[in-house]
């Protein structure tokens, strides 16, 4: 660390020691203000360009320390210097205190935080120069965070300093304001009976509103921007219109038609999307069957002389498809159109934040539910187009069994799948690059599956990298890299099943035209309320 950093450091501590040595704090409450009112009124009237200075500058020490009382400054100006005076000083000593703050913690700890924290402050720092500016006026103007914490935060950052001093002068100036009015309201009054007077009421309802009447401003000042180049109809044919009649889908269509809303489901596909046709519906009925066929092997075991189990393959998966088709009436077309849905079957594609076409139809509409599902994730493994490998989409329209299974993956799907085949008879291997299964959930819960899979026969093979597909005379294996001997093994199979997770339906409906933002994870960028960049 140079000399400088170390001196200015000893300065900073200094300067807070004293304040907190000296204790003075104590002329930093409204007691104590109030009991000095007169005299500093007196100060004020006789020298209004000394006291202004010695206020601006004890006001920019306390913001750029960091120390308590910022607040309780910004009062004592309104009740000094009036509405107007109170409010520049205010204003212009808290931007400078605040900007002084950002870049003490800029020079002192952001090469510390950049060694330690490179890549994580990367993405920030991509952020702050995409969004730095919005970002910084959402929290100035509704102050969720402590100032000073936002102030040190943004140091860490590599916002422009004259982007900060603006932001932040603008977007505190609404509060400035409204703190600077109701210290003058508190300063003229002489008796308890004035605090009934119109004037400090008003200031203290609009110290009450601030944070409310901040949100909705922001609200609008951030829907001004994004909805600008868009032309916003007149009228609206729809209340809302929803893209994919999956699990999500249906549910948002049912609850709009429920309260009267006029409601348009627009799906390219099937009805009931992956929950009813490729994933819980015909997953369930498969476990049952698989179950079925585990219990009659213990049947010995429960007191019944053994049996000896015989499974029909062929016909397990047709009783799957009987199932669905069981289900199927309640997602169906003629189920939402009889509860005043609009059903359209066709490709949607979003062309505004209120228009949607389908079939050529042009539909405008108050709101826009995407609901478009996922899809299994498929490697680009080399030799994988060789194999033919079969996903938790396309493993239903098998009908012979296959002797030997490899499953890749060892989340949900690829553990609730190996365990079935097992148990209907194929010989399964599964291969999971992690330590252990399903590493998003408790350790012993996947110690409990692991070992419930190796009870049933699955040969489990752990920290078991894919390197690629090979086959040889007709025989088909995946090579793998062994993480913990550092050594290839190959493991022969019939058929492939891919369980690497699911990949989000993010485009072929319009997401690319309005500028939606897709995370690193491949999912649309939301709030903490679903909703995308257009409120």
């Amino acid at each position: 660390m140079s000399s400088r950093k170390v001196a200015l450091i000893a300065l900073v501590l200094a300067l807070l020691a004293g304040f907190f040595v000296f204790d003075i704090g104590q002329y930093l409450n409204l007691d104590a203000l109030k009991a000095q009112q007169a005299a500093l009124d007196a100060q004020v009237q006789a020298h209004p360009w000394i006291a202004g200075s010695v206020f601006f500058i004890v006001y920019v020490l306390v913001t750029a320390l960091s120390l308590p009382g910022a607040a309780l400054m910004t009062l004592v100006g309104g009740a000094l210097f009036g509405l107007l005076g109170g409010t520049l000083l205010a204003s212009f000593a808290s931007t400078l205190g605040a900007t002084l703050a950002m870049l003490l913690s800029r020079y002192l700890l952001r090469d510390w935080v950049q060694t330690r924290f490179q890549q994580r402050l990367a993405k920030i720092d991509q952020g702050i120069e995409r969004e730095g500016a919005s970002y910084l006026f959402a929290l100035r103007l509704v102050p969720v965070f402590p100032f000073f914490l936002i102030n040190l935060a943004m140091g860490l950052t590599r916002l422009p300093v004259r982007t900060f001093w603006w932001v932040s002068q603008l977007g505190m100036l609404p509060g400035t304001l409204v703190y600077v009015n109701a210290g003058r309201e508190l300063g003229q009054l002489e008796s308890l009976g004035g605090i009934l007077s119109p004037g400090l009421i008003g200031a203290f309802v609009l110290l009450g509103l601030l944070p409310v009447l901040s949100r909705k401003a922001l609200a609008w000042f951030k829907a001004r921007k994004v909805y600008a180049g868009w032309d916003k109809p007149r009228h609206f044919d729809r209340n809302l219109v929803v893209i994919g009649a999956g699990s999500g889908g249906l549910v948002s269509a049912y609850i709009a038609a429920a309260v009267k809303a006029k409601v348009t489901l627009i799906e390219k596909h099937k009805m009931g999307g992956d929950c009813l046709n490729t994933g819980c519906v015909p997953s369930k009925a498969l476990i049952r069957s698989a179950r079925l066929a585990s219990d009659l092997k213990k049947a010995e075991q429960l007191g019944f002389k053994p049996i000896d189990v015989e499974v029909d393959f062929a016909a397990v998966m047709a009783r799957i498809q009987r199932v669905i088709a069981t289900v199927e009436p309640h997602d169906s077309v003629e189920r939402y159109t009889g509860l005043g849905v609009e059903v359209i079957e066709g490709e949607a594609r979003i062309t505004s934040p209120w228009t949607v076409e389908v079939n050529g139809q042009r539909i405008t509409t108050r709101a826009i539910v995407i609901a478009t599902g996922a899809g299994p994730t498929v490697p680009s493994i080399p030799g994988i187009e060789q194999v033919g490998p079969l996903t938790s989409d396309t493993v239903w329209a098998l009908r012979e069994q296959p002797k030997r299974l490899l499953v890749l993956g060892g989340g949900p799907i690829g553990c609730e799948l190996a365990q079935a085949f097992q148990r209907l008879g194929s010989q399964v291997t599964l291969v999971q690059r992690n330590e252990r299964l399903l590493p998003r959930e408790d350790a012993d819960a996947s110690a409990a599956v692991l070992a419930g899979l190796r009870a049933d026969g699955v040969d489990v093979r752990l920290q078991h990298n894919a390197k690629h597909f090979t086959v040889i005379e007709g025989q088909r294996q995946l090579v793998c890299r062994c993480l913990d001997s550092h050594g290839d093994v190959a493991i022969e199979f019939d058929q492939v099943l891919l369980a690497l997770g699911r990949t989000a339906n993010t485009k072929g409906f319009g997401a690319e035209e309005l500028r939606l933002e897709v995370r690193e994870n491949g999912t649309l960028a939301t709030d903490d309320y679903l909703a995308t960049r257009f409120p």
